[in-house]
């Protein structure tokens, strides 16, 4: 293993030149072979890593993307959230662009992410603005919302999840898993519900607490509106007297 290969990539990662770090490594492998470049990766610093690994550019492939395994990328990906991406837009495509890569193991990858501290926040940020969806998926085996009308059905009860295993969860069929085969929220949504049923049910109960909180919030902001004096809201009532500009006294101060 070169270290001085990954001396160069940290202190270009410093620099901000994410992409020359990227080419750093893949030269390590080229030159030591790609196990050489796995063994590195174990040396290099999460935080670092994470840099490389979120610049993914779906145009080309990445040599970094297709050889970090299941372990190493754990320890990066929950370091995410430190960008302050509320979105987690960047998040989610990070995920995607490794855990479906070609000949990877997408449920393995999942595991790995549910073992490091923070693993746990980091699929539930994955899946963040999918709740109701994964809901209705965990009760009636569709994403479809409409599918079942009555709403009653669809409450959040978090007892239902408390003995939630893979000892008394059915595995899924081959047709199971092809029907939502999409390489994104999907796919990762019904890996979890079926192959690591007690990371679903911690990840679904976080969901719920989340969506909670910010009804909760928003309630507690409708209810600030209608608690203030009348007409603070209403743009179209006239201001008073001595707040209006006096637009005679500037035309006749322009006039001079």
């Amino acid at each position: 293993m070169s270290v001085p290969a990954l001396i160069q990539a940290q202190n270009l990662i410093k620099s901000g030149d994410i992409v020359g770090a990227e080419h750093a490594l893949a030269t390590l492998a080229e030159t030591e072979g790609d196990h050489a470049l796995v063994v590195a990766l174990d040396q290099f610093p999460p935080k670092d890593l994470l840099a490389i690994i979120r610049e993914y550019d779906t145009s080309k492939e990445s040599l970094v993307n297709l050889l970090v395994t299941p372990e190493q990328f754990a320890q990066a990906v929950v370091l995410e959230k430190r960008y302050g991406d509320l979105s987690h837009e960047q998040l989610r495509g990070m995920i995607n662009s490794v855990i479906f890569r070609e000949g990877a193991d997408p449920s393995e990858f999942l595991y790995a992410i549910s073992e490091v501290e923070g693993g746990y926040e980091a699929l539930t940020d994955y899946l963040a603005e999918r709740t109701e969806r994964i809901e209705c998926f965990y009760r009636y085996a569709t994403f479809d919302l409409f599918e079942y009308s009555d709403e009653a059905k669809t409450q959040a009860i978090d007892d239902d999840l408390l003995n939630l295993t893979r000892d008394n969860e059915p595995q899924s069929s081959p047709l199971d898993m092809s029907n939502f085969e999409d390489h994104d929220w999907m796919e990762v949504t019904t890996i979890l519900r079926y192959q690591h049923p007690d990371i679903f049910r911690e990840v679904l109960l976080k969901l719920r607490a989340r969506l909670k909180k910010e009804n909760a919030a928003h309630d507690a902001f409708m209810d600030s509106i209608e608690e203030l004096p009348e007409g603070v809201l209403d743009n179209d009532k006239p201001m008073p007297s001595n707040d209006r500009p006096d637009f005679e006294g500037l035309q006749e101060e322009s006039a001079l």
